[in-house]
């Protein structure tokens, strides 16, 4: 069985890999990785990271939060892409107490969903035509990475089952995205009691939405990110079992 990889400095890291597929086959492991901010790796961690063999990294976030920490430092033959998806910036650590996690995320992920579109066509075919591991990312490795990992996953043909559990396991790493949070930003106020959650719900509003909008997850990808039978193909080709 494939250990995933212990970090100290990123704590929502995992390889995409072990799923199975309606046909009978399993997404690759060691292919394709998700993660929060790689801007922290450093030391020992870089060269855990290196180690993986990792050639393609796709960073989501906004040019400024880059600018304001840091990107995934350089490291022989990487390629490094950043496709900021979102583009209605939000304070999600300001929110009140009373906000619901799941409605409110899931209406940000709906943003998102139409407001990237040229962002997320892209980084379906940087996926798609990476000749070696690779690995997307945003901030916390939860909310726009949790977008592409269900858009990946929805085209290679994992059930919505196996795609709610992988966004949800975000929840252990809740703590950590938490106190993370509260160092850097000792002098703010209260921290929203939702931050670094995820509900199962979450996901489930998010793709609900998108099945009721377009027939289904595939029919939203169709439709508006370009996923043709070719791009499609790509895919299952490179990352799942024969």
């Amino acid at each position: 069985m494939t250990t995933e990889p212990i970090f100290e400095r990123l704590c929502n890291f995992r390889d995409l890999g072990g799923h199975r597929t309606a046909d009978g086959r399993t997404v690759r492991r060691g292919l394709l990785y998700r993660s929060d901010s790689l801007g922290k790796l450093a030391g020992d961690d870089l060269d855990r990271f290196a180690a993986l063999g990792v050639r393609t990294v796709i960073d989501l976030r906004y040019p400024w939060e880059i600018a304001q920490t840091a990107r995934i430092p350089d490291l022989p033959g990487l390629a490094y892409h950043n496709l900021s998806v979102e583009h209605r910036p939000y304070d999600q650590a300001a929110l009140g107490p009373d906000v619901d996690a799941a409605v409110y995320l899931a209406e940000r992920y709906a943003e998102v969903a139409e407001d990237g579109t040229a962002e997320l066509a892209e980084v379906l075919r940087v996926i798609a035509e990476a000749d070696a591991p690779a690995a997307f990312h945003c901030f916390s490795g939860k909310d726009r990475t949790g977008i592409v990992a269900a858009l990946v996953l929805t085209l290679l043909g994992v059930d919505e089952r196996q795609i709610v559990a992988d966004f949800a396991r975000t929840g252990l790493a809740t703590e950590r995205l938490a106190a993370e949070w509260r160092a850097r930003h000792a002098a703010r106020g209260p921290l929203w009691p939702g931050y670094g959650t995820a509900p199962a719900a979450l996901m489930e509003l998010f793709l609900a939405g998108l099945t009721a909008r377009y027939g289904s997850v595939a029919g939203y990808a169709a439709d508006r990110l370009g996923a043709d039978d070719a791009l499609t193909g790509a895919l299952r080709e490179r990352l799942l079992t024969a």
